[in-house]
């Protein structure tokens, strides 16, 4: 298995400039390529074998962003995204893995994984993803959010673009990936409207999406239940089929 080859970019951005990513490949061979490519765009890489030496490190704390192989020697990559989802659940973890059909992405995004990457890949793709998550979880702190600070309040939720947050009408803290809460950031963002499958994609992934990418339907799931709302019979969010979505209620912008 082995990365596809292109002639990288060497210029450094501001997005890569002190950013900490942390690979997890037992391949030696996959995992010198991403490391090399990585630091070639100016990002700071650490690499590990195994879940044992990553979790050992002093560095876990601080990553910026982690690529994560699935089938991995002892504890498997879904494992350690559920665990570091707990801890962590703003942290963008792309998972990598050769078995590429549609069960293995959905279960990797289920678990909490932002987004799910078959081999063999390109490196245009891989650094392209990891620059989109890397923007999406700055959005907070950058000009992208643009128009989106403040606050959006629905039938006792408030949901902060701020700082990213969602507070229950029992005033508990719900936590999000941040791809679910980029999802429902644009979907509070154009309430009581239709959009369609590929403007999320755009909108919460950009140039990152493919025409089958499954995280907006997986992160539509996991959304409904964490606000919930029966997927049987959405209420909030529901499906308009042959046409896309729609945040069903008013939404009122603080």
């Amino acid at each position: 298995m082995s990365v596809t080859p292109w002639l990288a970019d060497r210029s450094m951005d501001m997005d890569s400039a002190r950013t900490l990513v942390a690979v997890i490949e037992d391949d030696p061979g996959i995992r010198e390529l991403v490391t090399d490519l990585l630091q070639r765009e100016g990002f700071e890489v650490h690499a590990f074998a195994d879940a044992g030496s990553f979790f050992r490190s002093a560095s876990t704390e601080r990553i910026d962003c982690l690529i994560l192989d699935v089938m991995l020697p002892g504890e498997d990559g879904l494992s350690i995204c559920r665990t570091l989802r707990a801890a962590r659940p703003r942290l963008p973890i792309l998972m990598v893995s050769a078995r590429g059909d549609d069960v293995d992405r959905i279960i990797g995004l289920e678990v909490g994984a932002d987004d799910y990457l078959a081999k063999p890949f390109n490196a245009r793709e891989l650094l392209a993803r990891v620059r989109a998550a890397l923007r999406r979880m700055r959005a907070d702190s950058g000009a992208a959010e643009g128009e989106h600070r403040g606050a959006f309040r629905f039938i006792g939720w408030t949901l902060s673009a701020a700082n990213r947050s969602l507070t229950a009408p029992s005033g508990d803290i719900v936590s999000l990936t941040g791809g679910e809460f980029d999802l429902l950031l644009a979907l509070v963002s154009h309430p009581q409207r239709v959009v369609t499958r590929d403007q999320l994609l755009d909108w919460t992934r950009g140039r990152a999406a493919t025409p089958f990418d499954r995280a907006v339907d997986v992160q539509l799931s996991r959304l409904r239940r964490k606000i919930g709302d029966d997927p049987r019979e959405p209420a909030l969010i529901r499906t308009v089929r042959g046409d896309g979505y729609m945040f069903a209620v008013p939404v009122v912008r603080c």
